[in-house]
Order: C-alpha cells, then sequence, then structure tokens
C-alpha cells in the first residue's frame, strides 16, 4: 500500500481515535468523584489532562496529513460520557467497568492498527505517535483489569460502588437466586447482603437522618444489632450465620479493635499501621482494615497503603506484572 493509499485510511483512525479519546477525557473526569483515595483522585485527574495532551496531538497529525479535524468530536465525547455515566447506574458496578475497559480496549486495538498504517504508509510521525498511545492505553487496561480484580477479591477497590450500583448488583443476584437456590446459594445471598449493608445503611441514614444525633442513634442501634445477632448465632451454632453477620460487621468498619486482623492496631500510628498492611495477604483482611479506617480515623495515607497492597495481590491474580 503506498503512502498515497494509506493516508485516507490514516486520516479514518485518527478521526475515530479522537472521538474516542474525547469520551475517554469525560469518563476519567466521571470517575474522579467514585475515587477512595485522594492519590486516586489525583491520578484520575491526571490521566483526564493526559488524554486531553493526547487528543492535541492527534489533531495535528490530522492537520499534517492535510485534514481536518471534527469540531464537534469534544461535544459528542462530553454527551457519550454523559449517556453512559447515567445508564450504568443502573448497571452493577462491574459492569461499569467492563464498559470502561472496552472502551480503553478499542482505543488500543485502534492505536496498534495506526501504527500499521503508519508504518505501511512510511509516516514516522504518526507511528510514533501510536507508540505513545499504544503504551497509554496499554497502561490503562492494565489499571482496569486490576480495579476488577480487586472488586472480584472483595477487597477496598481503587473505585467505590455508588449506593445505587450496590443495589443494582443485589437486584442481579436476587433475579437469579430462586434458579440457585442451594446450601452455596444461601452462603452467596448471605454474602450479597453483607455487601449491600453499608451502601444500604447509608441510604437508610440518609432518609431518616433530622440530625447528627440521630445519625449516631441509628448507627449504635445498627452496631448493637449486628454484634448481638452474630453472639446469638454463635451461641446456637449457626456458624454460617454468624460468619455472615461477622462480615457485614467489618465491611461497616464496627468490628471491635480487638477483632480486627492487625493486633493493637488503634494503637498504630500512620507509618506502622502502613507497614503493618503490606503483610496482610487475605483481600477479605484488608477490606476488614480499611472499613475499620475509614468509618474511625480515616487516614488517607493508611487507606491508600491498603488499596497499593490489595492492587499488588489483585495483579498477581490476572497476571499483571
Amino acid at each position: 500500500m503506498t503512502t498515497t493509499q494509506t493516508t485516507p485510511t490514516l486520516l479514518a483512525q485518527l478521526r475515530s481515535l479522537l472521538d474516542l479519546t474525547h469520551t475517554e477525557i469525560q469518563v476519567a473526569e466521571t470517575r474522579v468523584v467514585q475515587a477512595r483515595t485522594e492519590a486516586v483522585r489525583t491520578e484520575l485527574r491526571q490521566n483526564a489532562d493526559h488524554a486531553r495532551i493526547r487528543a492535541e496531538a492527534i489533531e495535528k497529525a490530522i492537520r499534517d496529513l492535510g485534514g481536518f479535524p471534527d469540531v464537534i468530536g469534544p461535544i459528542l465525547g462530553r454527551a457519550a460520557a454523559a449517556v453512559k455515566a447515567l445508564t450504568e447506574q443502573a448497571e452493577p458496578f462491574d459492569e461499569a467497568l467492563l464498559g470502561d475497559l472496552a472502551l480503553e480496549g478499542q482505543l488500543l486495538d485502534r492505536a496498534r492498527y495506526l501504527k500499521a498504517l503508519a508504518v505501511a504508509g512510511k509516516h514516522k510521525d504518526v507511528e510514533e505517535l501510536a507508540e505513545r498511545l499504544i503504551t497509554a492505553h496499554s497502561a490503562t487496561v492494565d489499571w482496569l483489569t486490576t480495579v476488577l480484580a480487586e472488586d472480584a477479591l472483595g477487597g477496598p477497590a481503587a473505585l467505590r460502588r455508588t449506593p445505587l450500583q450496590a443495589l443494582a448488583g443485589l437486584t442481579v443476584k436476587v433475579v437469579i437466586l430462586p434458579w440457585t437456590w442451594s446450601a452455596r446459594g444461601t452462603e452467596r445471598a448471605a454474602e450479597a447482603a453483607r455487601s449491600l449493608r453499608p451502601f444500604a445503611w447509608e441510604l437508610v441514614s440518609r432518609g431518616a437522618r433530622t440530625g447528627e444525633l440521630a445519625a449516631k442513634t441509628l448507627a449504635s442501634a445498627r452496631d448493637s444489632a449486628l454484634e448481638s445477632a452474630e453472639q446469638v448465632a454463635r451461641e446456637q451454632g449457626a456458624d454460617r450465620a454468624a460468619n455472615a453477620i461477622h462480615a457485614a460487621r467489618g465491611a461497616a468498619g464496627i468490628l471491635d479493635p480487638a477483632e480486627l486482623p492487625i493486633s493493637d492496631y488503634d494503637d498504630l500510628n500512620v507509618s506502622q499501621a502502613a507497614t503493618a498492611i503490606k503483610d496482610l495477604t487475605d483481600p477479605g483482611e484488608i477490606r476488614v482494615i480499611v472499613a475499620y479506617e475509614e468509618a474511625n480515623k480515616n487516614r488517607q495515607r493508611v487507606v491508600s497503603a491498603a488499596q497499593t497492597r490489595l492492587a499488588a495481590i489483585a495483579q498477581e491474580v490476572v497476571g499483571i506484572g
């Protein structure tokens, strides 16, 4: 294929990449509110800024090839991201992230195709641009894959589910539950209730909150009820139910300090807590520490250390080096 023959195809791919990049910018910005820590929020803002730089480079490449960038691309990108953000609120969290992953996968595939076209047409500048895009989108694919793995492992993912996404996820489980009802199905139902409980109580608290005192009273009643329920279940020999309730207490951050997987946790300063977290190997234990930390001291450096530890475990599981 000659240089003249490749130019129209190059322009078509560059325009497609530009439109998708504008959508990527908006998606990164909408994800900021779901970030668990300030470090993740900063990373997402930087991702959006870097995507804008890539968009400018793509526009320049289009002009250098004699084409004209689509002036409505940014508008379409914002519109596509807005529709995506609205739609995914009715989806489980993992489906929303899989949508992000599909977007990045398409950007990566098109960048690779762009490089092949540039090599064939001997467009060195476009080839270098394609290499930049491949590097950037490969990193984002790995990051999203890690976040999905973190969520699957039940740990403190870099992004939080919104309450609506948590409810949507539970709805999916409830719909399929009658078809899988068994002893193991019962355990999954308990796990679903456990994972939803923090969000359900958040919604209840929001609706019932008439003042700070009312919220504290409700939380105290919830904590006592769950602790009593676990104790009664254990006394009755219902270990599965007791374990499910214990997991719910851990996910809500309302375990007693003595029940935490790190000894004398309340006595540790930020550096000591962050160091101790590095020794944890069970995602569930990391989740418990993060829930307790966020519900009590809320030290961002400690939460970031826990999220980093879980990310390392998740990357090992999915084979990301």
